[in-house]
């Protein structure tokens, strides 16, 4: 008998994605206007409108279910089968975004194709297939986790591969994102104690390096180095906030991503009603998205965003809990881990906890690469799903013992 995939997961998402449509409905007005102004200024187009964004979110959306509705539908084995092949691609990518990109803020993360309104910024892909491909290879060579040589030297060395790739773009946000589900994997697969902290002290010294060896020039973008933008951005954030509003720095954004939160934190303006996004916030759409939610809709919203997500959370660990396949369960753990992870750093610097990033908040933002990589790994947690034994009643520490 065929088993259904976890519907609640499902419709907890689909809120979620139809929640951020709205939300980049009302937010992106003013941004579409400028960007189609400047189309019709280069006679592209006859006139701005105010819904560029909107047609282009609704795009992505379309086009991600129906990605969705077939991931979906493949035995998620077949993803462990060729994770090699498909790992191998999602590299070949990053290489070849080292060499055709198309820049923007001095950064080399997208792929322009010709011909086609789009581009794709291969990170976003990556964050999948490696945890895919790193959850295969944990399951092939379980019985060696303590082996130096044979696993952790091994391990890794691939995750340093990929890391050297990111940082040539240079994508230090997504670097934040992968060593720490790096770590993630390894508490989670009771690995040598050993191994665990070196991993960690590696880890460590790595963001600690970028802030101290990397220097830049104050008084000129034009900087020799590519991760300059980091201690720029490190330093804003400790910087008096007055400061840095009067020199108009990156902090600037933050401080306007306060002002919308602060201004109107528990009633809300209402929906359409902000203020910031008629150019005070930037990128609104984008990063700071979740400012102006909570400058419409108020603080009740933002409780209701954040317990959705935790509830996301809890049905991916239930998938992961009741099924038994060892790869089935390292994939849904640190999909889940991932996900989490990103929404809570997006959320922390649009509070100013943590400096400026580029990190989008999953599943609402307007990003075309990540929500279609988010559906590709709801996708595969859906086909997943279809193998959870939802009789097990076993206790809960008998089946948190089965998942190591």
């Amino acid at each position: 008998m065929k088993k259904n995939i976890d519907y609640r997961l499902f419709f907890s998402v689909l809120a979620l994605v139809i929640f951020g449509m709205i939300m980049v409905s009302s937010v992106s007005v003013y941004s579409s206007f400028r960007v189609t102004n400047l189309q019709a200024q280069k006679w592209f187009i006859e006139e701005a409108y105010n819904y560029f964004y909107v047609i282009r979110n609704i795009t992505h959306v379309v086009v991600s279910m129906v990605l969705l509705a077939i991931i979906a539908k493949i035995n998620y084995t077949v993803f462990e089968k060729y994770s090699k092949q498909i790992f191998w691609v999602a590299i070949f990518l990053l290489v070849v975004v080292l060499t055709i990109w198309m820049s923007l803020n001095w950064a080399k993360w997208w792929i322009a194709i010709p011909w086609i309104p789009f581009t794709i910024q291969p990170a976003e892909f990556l964050k999948i297939w490696l945890i895919l491909f790193l959850a295969a290879f944990l399951k092939k060579y379980y019985w060696y986790l303590k082996d130096l040589k044979k696993w952790f030297i091994p391990f890794m060395w691939i995750v340093w591969w990929v890391l050297f790739l990111l940082w040539m773009q240079p994508d230090f946000w997504t670097i934040m994102v992968i060593l720490p589900v790096s770590i993630i994997m390894y508490f989670f697969a009771w690995m040598n104690f050993k191994h665990l902290m070196i991993t960690v002290w590696l880890g460590t010294f790595l963001l600690l390096s970028v802030y101290t060896i990397w220097d830049y020039d104050k008084t000129t973008w034009k900087n020799n180095n590519s991760l300059w933008y980091i201690t720029q951005r490190i330093d804003n954030f400790l910087a008096d906030n007055k400061e840095a509003i009067k020199n108009k720095t990156i902090n600037y954004q933050t401080e306007q991503a306060l002002i919308a939160i602060w201004s109107w934190w528990f009633n809300g303006k209402w929906f359409g009603w902000s203020i910031q996004k008629f150019g005070y916030l930037p990128e609104v759409q984008w990063d700071f998205i979740f400012s102006v939610i909570i400058e419409e809709l108020g603080f009740l919203w933002w409780i209701t965003m954040l317990l959705l997500y935790m509830y996301i959370w809890y049905r991916w660990l239930y998938i992961a809990n009741r099924v038994k396949d060892k790869f089935a369960k390292f994939a849904a753990i640190w999909f889940s881990s991932r996900i989490l992870m990103q929404a809570f750093i997006n959320i922390w610097v649009n509070l100013n906890i943590v400096p400026l990033t580029w990190i989008t908040l999953p599943f609402v933002s307007y990003w075309g690469s990540s929500l279609l990589s988010l559906m590709i790994w709801l996708g595969i947690l859906l086909s997943i799903s279809r193998e959870v034994d939802e009789y097990d009643n076993s206790s809960r520490r008998d089946r948190f013992k089965v998942m190591f």
